[in-house]
């Protein structure tokens, strides 16, 4: 299956929906059904292959946690390094580290600081995009290491909070779309 809507609609398929968790008012949703069907997920990877296309890619950048879940194996496929974004405390060695706001406070991400060399073409890939903060983080870290961003890559965007608005490149989303909040 080639046609980027087909894939859409499987994998819109899969997702299951669970109101007020963790929270009353949230509608969460969960991705995992994709990667408990080998086949989904092969369409996810394809899903995200077609749309980088041609483009030279070095390096795809997976924040923690669920970027790991799908990362890797783009990275594979596109002969690309791998590299985690991983919360403070989390990396060894050298790291450079960039500070994020989270709903309640803040918190840090760190990267090692030799993963990505100067000039290397990075794609950055998370699965949900909400406020943007984690992503624009991750952004921060590549470009403290001299990396060029291609394109932010995501399988859902919560578009009503526009996180798409703080990244300084590209964004690129599979699926979008959830209402503003739960009906009550």
């Amino acid at each position: 299956m080639s046609n980027l809507q087909e894939i859409k609609t499987v994998l819109r398929g899969k997702l299951r929906q669970y109101p007020d968790f963790p929270s009353k008012g949230i509608l969460f949703e969960d991705i995992l059904p994709i990667f408990q069907d080998p086949k989904a997920f092969q369409l996810l990877i394809d899903g995200l292959k077609l749309r980088i296309g041609e483009r030279k890619v070095d390096v795809i950048v997976g924040l923690d946690a669920r970027g790991f879940l799908f990362g890797p194996t783009l990275a594979l496929q596109l002969g690309a390094a791998f590299v985690p974004v991983r919360k403070q405390g989390k990396v060894p060695g050298e790291t450079v580290s960039a500070v994020y706001e989270k709903e309640y406070g803040q918190d840090t991400f760190e990267m090692q600081a030799d993963s990505i060399k100067p000039g290397q073409k990075v794609v950055i890939v998370d699965d949900i995009i909400a406020t943007g903060g984690s992503a624009k983080a991750a952004g921060d870290l590549v470009a403290k290491l001299g990396g060029d961003i291609v394109e932010y890559l995501f399988i859902l965007e919560l578009d009503f909070l526009r996180g798409r608005d703080k990244l300084n490149a590209d964004v690129f989303t599979l699926l979008s779309g959830q209402p503003e909040k739960l009906d009550s």
